[in-house]
């Protein structure tokens, strides 16, 4: 059985950081993307960054220059390190990974930033 447990989440002032954690396990296989998605109240749910297995990256415009994913191909992990955060950025970040046997999804964390 496949599990994302993510952590790292909590309540963050205005610029401020938090530093994002998803570790996969189980029969996963091979890791194609590993992602981190955020749904925020009222909104769909949208991408924030992806990282490639050859480590290439992409990001949502809101969140370019403050946040940077990376990955730790050897422990089935994957960062999001925030910066800078702002009150809009206030959400549940879930974590995704694309493998060989699936796709999945954690169970979410929440971030708020908020004075």
């Amino acid at each position: 059985q496949v599990q994302l447990v993510e952590s790292g989440g909590g309540l963050v002032q205005p610029g401020g950081s938090l530093r994002l954690s998803c570790a996969a396990s189980g029969s996963i296989g091979t890791i194609y993307t590993m992602a981190w998605y955020r749904q925020a109240p009222g909104k769909q749910r949208e991408l924030v960054a992806r990282i490639r297995s050859g480590a290439s990256t992409n990001y949502a415009n809101s969140v370019k220059g403050r946040f940077t994913i990376s990955r730790d191909n050897a422990k089935n992990m994957v960062y999001l390190q925030m910066n800078s955060l702002k009150p809009e950025d206030t959400a549940v970040f879930y974590c995704n990974v694309l493998a060989s046997r699936g796709e999945y999804w954690g169970q979410g964390t929440q971030v708020t930033v908020s004075s």
